[in-house]
């Protein structure tokens, strides 16, 4: 009798293994290590976990108790009661926000201004901020020649008339619908080489990075100007059907043609140098209020602390030129029957 009893002893002690090795994952097995006795409920389990000495353990209950424990329920819980309160700036009476204890050790980023005084943008970091280079010439064109130049022009040319019409002189409300299209070319662009690297194993040149750099940076100009314009629904609702629409057209375009790819949004950056140069027209003229710069231009820009719209808007400007000639560039490039790759990036040419 103890002979049977000692065996099906074992053959169940077995089994649970067996039970227990299939449900889990070794990290969910390490994270019960590590938290010593955990009960099996915290892993959604109805029984109790037994350790061992030699670090196993064995779990009786349910097969679907076991089932349902997952590294992800476990950590879930095991955050929610690491996370804990953190007033800003250490006052009792401020709003408090709590602070994300990752199980998996990842650490919360922080970062500080030179000063010592807490960074407060997450988009962006002080390393990436640059004051802009405002000597660039705002009136260099690119005459077109060939007949992919005169269709990238007057693509462009025949989006710009439904967008005069649409928002007329609300010329912030204008200026965040180009960023959200201008942000869409970098990133397709940046992305299809990236793609194309991998496929060739080759490198790039540096263009995947130049490319992404301008779409971050196009990103960050429609950061800034949501804080000095407040769009209406039905503007927020075109953004939606303008950017699906550019975007597949683009990257079409793009697998295509990378020469009229980029030779069209070179064209495009030509006219949004046109329309800040309207936008800063009617500041100057008191039409619209010269308000103070948002804080976050300032950071991004290394704007002085007293700066105004207008500043923000000639900063702007000039990134814009840079992206023409970065894009115009790139597409003589194709013209001349070489691969971006040939012709190191302009990178950090914002």
């Amino acid at each position: 009798m103890l002979m049977m009893a000692g065996r099906g002893g074992a053959t169940k002690l077995a089994s649970s293994m067996m039970l227990v090795a299939r449900c889990f994952s070794t990290a969910t097995a390490r994270g019960m290590l590590v938290k010593e006795a955990v009960h099996a409920k915290a892993m959604g389990c109805q029984g109790d976990v037994v350790r061992g000495n030699v670090g196993e353990f064995v779990v009786r209950g349910s097969v679907f108790g076991l089932r349902l424990g997952s590294t992800a329920s476990f950590s879930e819980k095991d955050q929610q009661q690491n996370v804990r309160p953190v007033a800003e700036g250490g006052g009792v009476d401020k709003e408090e926000k709590k602070e994300t204890v990752s199980y998996w050790g990842v650490p919360p980023s922080r970062v500080s201004k030179e000063d010592g005084t807490e960074w407060k943008w997450n988009c962006f970091r002080p390393w990436e901020t640059y004051s802009a280079d405002l000597s660039i010439d705002l009136t260099k064109h690119h005459a077109p020649v060939t007949f992919l130049d005169k269709m990238a022009y007057w693509t462009v040319k025949t989006l710009r008339w439904p967008t005069d019409l649409f928002f007329q002189s609300r010329y912030g409300c204008r200026a965040m619908m180009l960023e959200t299209v201008a942000a869409v070319p970098g990133m397709v662009g940046g992305m299809l080489l990236h793609c194309r690297s991998l496929r060739r194993f080759e490198h790039s040149g540096g263009w995947i990075k130049a490319l992404l750099e301008e779409a971050e940076n196009e990103r960050m100009h429609l950061m800034t100007f949501m804080e000095v314009s407040n769009p209406r629904w039905y503007e927020r609702a075109l953004v939606f059907a303008v950017q699906g629409v550019f975007f597949n057209a683009y990257f079409l375009g793009y697998l295509i043609s990378p020469k009229f790819a980029h030779r069209m949004v070179g064209y495009l950056e030509e006219e949004a140098i046109h329309s800040y140069t309207e936008f800063l027209e009617e500041v100057d003229k008191g039409n619209i209020k010269n308000v103070p710069a948002p804080a976050i231009a300032i950071d991004y820009w290394r704007l002085p602390p007293n700066s105004t719209l207008r500043d923000v808007v000639v900063v702007v400007r000039a990134d814009e030129a840079h992206h023409r000639d970065v894009n115009h560039f790139a597409s003589d490039i194709h013209y001349q029957g070489h691969e971006l790759k040939e012709a190191p990036a302009p990178l950090g040419y914002h």
